[in-house]
């Protein structure tokens, strides 16, 4: 029930299947708690992220490509492509990615939180991509789950076998075992070697977004064991 209530929603898109990596979905949060200026520090902090030349070490150090693909979600039928599925071969190809995140617009901004139709748009769309080595969902946004299903029910009616979700939090000063914080850590990350990575409000996005790239796509990082806070071991 769950799957096909979502499925009615979403457009699947073919891409062809090519060898990678890294498989990695960015989800952005542009739900209503996501105002116009924050929405628009979530774009240039992902799109000044993808070119900072450490990020671009960390995509290039392996002669296999990730392959990204970027879209916004917030209402249970609001997910919304920014950026089509890209293998990421050469600096241009990151550069071209981050015009092309930077240039786009928000599509609604008045849904509240789905995020489990969030996860399974994503699980979808990594199935666009079936060659890569690993597969991770990155999901991005500043409060919890308050319409539809949640993360549990979306890991139970997707395809989520070996597949990583990790969690970028837009954390508030009153961040408390009922905040979005302890909601990711608690609900969403997924799989060996899931963290969270912190943004201390929207003016930290850029750089929350450039450390956990780094984390995600290095390729010798891929394996290594972190704990759900965002802290190695």
């Amino acid at each position: 029930m769950v799957k096909s209530a979502l499925i009615a929603g979403l457009c699947v898109f073919a891409n062809p299947a090519e060898a990678c990596r890294l498989a990695l979905v960015l989800a952005i949060d542009v739900s209503s708690s996501v105002d116009a200026t924050e929405d628009q520090q979530q774009r240039a902090g992902l799109a000044a992220a993808l070119v900072a030349p450490d990020v671009q070490i960390a995509f290039l150090s392996n002669p296999d490509p990730v392959a990204l693909f970027v879209f916004e979600w917030s209402g249970r039928y609001n997910q919304d492509e920014i950026a089509p599925w890209t293998l990421i071969r050469s600096p241009n190809d990151l550069l071209n990615a981050a015009e092309t995140i930077l240039a786009s617009e928000r599509n609604h901004d008045d849904f509240p939180t789905a995020m489990g139709y969030a996860l399974g748009h994503a699980a979808i769309q990594l199935q666009q991509m079936p060659q890569c080595l690993f597969r991770t969902i990155d999901v991005a946004g500043d409060g919890i789950n308050n319409e539809g299903f949640g993360p549990a029910a979306a890991y139970s009616a997707f395809p989520f076998d070996g597949v990583t979700v990790n969690g970028l939090v837009i954390a508030s000063t009153d961040d408390t075992t009922s905040g979005p914080l302890f909601f990711y850590q608690s609900q969403v990350i997924r799989g060996p070697g899931a963290f969270v990575e912190i943004a201390q409000g929207f003016d930290d996005y850029e750089d929350a977004m450039r450390r956990k790239l780094i984390r995600e796509v290095t390729p010798q990082v891929i394996g290594s064991n972190f704990s759900s806070t965002g802290q190695s071991e």
